[in-house]
């Protein structure tokens, strides 16, 4: 990206409340494990990926490091990766320059290999001089930041495979004829798909943290709103940013606020009782449902300053984690359920 090219706001996106809000879960908690998009071109999938890491608060990285790892977390890591990576070794931290800059949006291609995405090891460094010598990937580019692969449906399943094991682990591990090469890759996996051009495997829909069902926005009001703000932006995308840089700033600040949060909040154990019957109401196969959406309640308590979840959450958190977990009925008509499910249960706690 140009230096100076200005990104639509994030917070100037019309509709899609959904969507923004599982991009912004996903930053705040990363072992969410992403979120996949499924939608018709021109809902603003892309648009909002970008603007939304755009917003977000600049990352200290050493200078020319492939991996993107933290000065201050990291180091060990940094220390250790040295050889295999350049060939020298780096002994204090004060000799490492470090630089700010913007948090990456890495774009995976649909015809991207393993080795591209993984990254490789040198064999003929490695037999000749006994070391390793590591070309790194996307993995390692995407550390720390947006990883974010449209068409994630035309992708090839072990390339998806390795992708869902990277976001679940927070780490990637590259191995070649009984060698190996292991570095952090946390990263917010955003995938996007349009349905009519195929689905996923059940097997690794089921891996995605979060799934958004989108469409085009039906009120006249608000496509109105959608074009004038385009054009505004593309006429002067400086004035018209200027325009939206105090709600961004604030947004960036309850993301930050939430993610110091996170770790102190707690849900009461009749609430996991409720999560667990949610799963059951619907038919979730398995358990990975009710442990996303214990993860995505509590990550929305913390994005509202809280530090107890509440049923309300877990009534958001199930339209998020659980309709693409059933597999028995087409997936418009598994989003009516939930909905169904968690009116029945707001009716009863009325009553």
């Amino acid at each position: 990206m140009e230096k100076n090219k200005r990104v639509y706001p994030f917070v100037a996106i019309v509709g899609q409340e959904n969507m923004k809000l599982a991009l912004i879960l996903n930053i705040i908690n990363p072992t969410l494990s992403g979120v996949l998009i499924r939608g018709e071109k021109g809902t603003a999938k892309s648009t909002a990926v970008r603007a939304l890491a755009d917003v977000l608060p600049e990352i200290e990285v050493f200078e020319n490091d492939p991996f993107q790892l933290s000065p201050e977390n990291e180091f060990d890591f940094y220390q250790e990766s040295m050889p295999a990576i350049y060939g020298k070794n780096i002994s204090s931290l004060e000799s490492v320059k470090r630089v700010s800059r913007k948090v990456r949006v890495v774009e995976l291609p649909v015809s991207a290999t393993e080795d591209r995405v993984v990254g490789a090891l040198d064999m003929e460094h490695a037999l000749k001089e006994g070391e390793k010598r590591v070309e790194p990937g996307l993995l390692a580019a995407a550390h720390r930041g947006i990883l974010y692969v449209d068409e994630v449906n035309l992708l090839d399943d072990h390339v998806v495979d390795v992708l869902l094991d990277s976001a679940a682990m927070g780490v990637n591990t590259i191995e070649r004829e009984g060698i190996s090469f292991s570095h952090p890759a946390r990263f917010t996996l955003v995938g996007t798909m349009n349905p009519e051009e195929g689905e996923l495997r059940p097997q690794l829909l089921d891996r995605f943290g979060l799934c958004v069902t989108i469409e085009g926005i039906q009120s006249a009001d608000e496509r109105v709103a959608i074009m004038e703000r385009r054009v505004a932006f593309d006429q002067d995308p400086e004035g018209f940013t200027c325009q939206w840089a105090v709600e961004s700033q604030t947004m960036a600040e309850r993301i930050l606020q939430a993610k110091a949060l996170l770790s102190r909040v707690e849900a009461e154990k009749a609430l996991l009782y409720e999560i667990a019957q949610y799963c059951l109401d619907v038919g979730v196969d398995g358990h990975r449902g009710d442990i996303i959406m214990l993860k995505t309640a509590k990550t929305l308590a913390a994005y509202e300053g809280r530090s107890q979840v509440t049923s309300e959450d877990i009534q958001t958190a199930a339209e998020l984690a659980l309709p693409h977990r059933i597999r028995r009925q087409p997936m418009m008509e598994i989003a009516d359920n939930v909905k169904a499910v968690r009116e029945r249960r707001t009716e009863a706690g009325t009553q």
